[in-house]
């Protein structure tokens, strides 16, 4: 599996801030800003986290509360919680990492499911089997990366946040190594 590893891919800096990723996203997809929520979501946080056995990164959650699942160019799927169904984005997840586990990770290479330590953990996908997750080392969810697993079989990291991946994406400016350029079409829902 070391041999597909394409590589890791640093961002300039690394952003931190909740508002600015979302910002940052929001710039680089116009259409996006039309899904925006009118107000903030209430997702039950603690409950989520506490049966997914690990808290998660504060980008993602901003992300969650500001809009629903949607999609970029008919290709990327965002799975974000929404409000009082908490455990359909937990289940899906968990089929996720199932389907991960029997046939994308294999015992021994380093790269395992959550909840290895360290492992991996879903939270997008491409309609052609991509898969966009964290690998979820570091102190917290903060220090998590982005690792992406190619239909191909390559997989490669990214050193910033989902968010900032996202954005970083769509505008161009992070190289592909294996996906298509996206196109910027986000579907009303």
């Amino acid at each position: 599996m070391d041999d597909d590893l394409v590589g890791i891919q640093t961002p300039q800096r690394r952003i931190a801030d909740p508002e600015e990723a979302l910002a940052l996203l929001e710039r680089a997809v116009p259409g996006l800003a039309g899904l925006r929520r009118r107000a903030r979501a209430v997702i039950d946080w603690a409950g989520l986290e506490e049966s997914l056995g690990t808290g998660l990164p504060s980008d993602y959650k901003y992300l969650a509360e500001w809009y629903p699942t949607f999609d970029v160019g008919a290709f990327l799927l965002v799975r974000l919680p929404e409000p009082g169904e908490e455990d359909r984005w937990l289940q899906a997840s968990r089929d996720t990492i199932e389907v991960l586990t029997d046939a994308w990770l294999e015992p021994g290479v380093g790269l395992l499911a959550h909840p290895a330590p360290g492992g991996l953990l879903p939270w997008g996908e491409s309609c052609d089997s991509d898969k966009f997750m964290w690998s979820t080392t570091g102190g917290s969810p903060q220090d998590w990366i982005v690792t992406v697993a190619s239909r191909g079989g390559a997989w490669w990291h990214y050193g910033g946040g989902s968010v900032q991946f996202l954005a970083e994406y769509c505008n161009g400016t992070l190289e592909h190594w294996g996906l298509p350029p996206i196109d910027l079409e986000v579907p009303p829902r």
